[in-house]
């Protein structure tokens, strides 16, 4: 669990990309309740349900310090004058094209979205001389190590996948314009996170909708993964937790958010088969492309620097996730 909160976010204006998906949204919310003035932007593309992502934004709609602007970071123009037509104390960026597989069959959105759209994040605080740059990388960058835990003093320079290059590229960039334009930042290597209002995309998410419906799931790999599950909410207390660290200090690294505690995917499966009470229907399948047996985050720094200390259990996450789902989804 987080320490109490040492500093004043009354008074602060943060911009968050990608307000209107899972993190950026769930980040968004925690932020507005600690009295920041937040300006969201999110380009609401067709990736998966428009109706969640909105149903999302008229959550965060409902704080009158929330401003929206449906733009795409990939677009240099209307990032510049996003910039130019505000002041922001940090920026989040947790806009990006997300899924390892979507990334094989499509590679230049990913280029569009997390290339080009964060070189124009980038661009945008060395203009707006933000106080710090806090932006999403993944567990993905790790590729296929076998190192476990894996430790961001780890090399990560094999990706498997066009969606972790993208990701390590993200670092890299970060880290030159730190080197050129003095500008702090701060990369997050987050670990499959879940919760409620997650992405339908998800593993869980698709679990959860197949076993309500009687449908079958895929089980890749015949089960035989494991990965490390991070609730929501610890993952927010992580990225806020930065702003109170790091705040402006002058600096640039790369953290690990996760929960240190890797999952066998049937027992992931038999938790979930529990707390919706029925029994899943399964179809073995093997290894995907682009996929890797097991991660685990090496999270030591992340406390030591960070405070950040994951509390909520799997048993816990997914059954709050289970009651969300059903009081979403109007079920009984």
């Amino acid at each position: 669990m987080m320490e109490e909160r040492k500093i004043t976010f009354a008074g602060m204006r943060i911009l968050v990309t990608g307000c209107a998906g899972f993190i950026g949204y769930s980040v968004s919310r925690k932020l507005l309740d600690l009295g920041v003035s937040v300006t969201g932007v999110d380009n609401m593309n067709g990736y998966y349900s428009l109706q969640l992502k909105k149903a999302r934004l008229s959550q965060l709609a409902s704080y009158v310090k929330f401003d929206f602007c449906e733009m795409d970071i990939s677009d240099g123009n209307m990032v510049k004058e996003l910039f130019s037509g505000a002041c922001f104390d940090y920026v989040i960026n947790l806009a990006a094209q997300a899924g390892v597989r979507y990334s094989i069959e499509n590679p230049k959105t990913f280029v569009d979205s997390n290339l080009v759209g964060f070189f124009n994040i980038l661009e945008g605080c060395r203009a707006g001389r933000i106080k710090r740059l806090i932006y999403a990388s993944s567990s993905s960058v790790y590729g296929g190590s076998t190192n476990y835990p894996y430790s961001t003093e780890e090399n990560v320079n094999s990706p498997v996948s066009f969606y972790a290059a993208t990701k390590v590229a993200n670092e890299l960039m970060a880290h030159s314009y730190y080197k050129l334009y003095d500008i702090p930042a701060t990369g997050l290597r987050l670990f499959t996170v879940y919760g409620p209002w997650g992405r339908p995309d998800m593993a869980y998410f698709l679990f959860t909708k197949g076993i309500y419906e009687g449908t079958p799931i895929k089980v890749f790999n015949n089960g035989n993964m494991e990965r490390d599950y991070t609730y929501i909410d610890d993952i927010v207390d992580g990225i806020i937790s930065v702003i109170e660290k790091k705040g402006s200090t002058l600096s640039c690294e790369v953290y690990n958010l996760g929960n240190n505690r890797p999952v066998n995917l049937m027992d992931f499966i038999s938790i979930l088969e529990k707390k919706i009470g029925k029994e899943a229907i399964k179809i073995n399948m093997g290894m995907q492309k682009g996929d890797v047996i097991k991660t685990t985050a090496d999270i030591s720094n992340s406390f030591t620097d960070l405070g950040y200390s994951p509390s909520v259990t799997l048993e816990e996450g997914l059954g709050r996730f289970v009651d969300w789902y059903i009081e979403y989804n109007g079920m009984k």
